[in-house]
């Protein structure tokens, strides 16, 4: 109830019955606009509300295939928990400065780091809006081998190897 006293369902009806009282054709246009208004407010008040919820990951392996699956959900990027954890365990073991040394990428000199072991060169065209530039980055790396293996074998859940 308002301070004067009066409801709004009252003070609309009465604001309907001198539209009418103006014109039929008034009232009809008029009705529509006020219901609109105020149901466009409540829109946009949810609205705004919802784009205002932050998510946090965990610092964490857990955390950053989480976050990295949010990512790629965004870019169409396909993948799963279970094939990006299994691809990190068997490529770097969970660790996210892992780097190799010796095979044949290290050998022309570009050697495969991170959590998914990606080249610069492959990091630097499938890397993902949004992700750090660095390979060492957890989720940029996760984000841009998921993104190559997406486009090379459909999804990084197709990979079980080397790839």
């Amino acid at each position: 109830m308002s301070a004067n006293g009066q409801n709004r369902h009252a003070r609309t009806g009465r604001l309907a019955r001198k539209l009418a009282v103006a014109g039929t054709g008034a009232a009809v246009l008029a009705l529509p606009l006020i219901g609109a208004t105020t149901a466009s407010a409540a829109t946009t008040a949810a609205a705004t509300t919802a784009t205002t919820a932050v998510t946090t990951y965990p610092d964490n392996l857990d955390g950053w295939i989480r976050e990295s699956l949010d990512i790629m959900a965004q870019h169409g990027i396909p993948g799963s928990y279970e094939g990006i954890h299994r691809n990190i365990m068997r490529e770097s073991s969970g660790n996210p400065l892992a780097i190799n040394n010796w095979d044949i990428n290290a050998v022309n000199g570009t050697p495969s780091k991170g959590l998914l072991q990606v080249i610069d060169p492959t990091f630097q065209a499938y890397h993902v809006p949004g992700t750090s530039w660095d390979p060492y980055d957890p989720v940029a790396n996760i984000t841009a081998a998921c993104n190559y293996a997406a486009d090379r074998y459909g999804s990084m859940d197709n990979v079980f190897s080397a790839y």
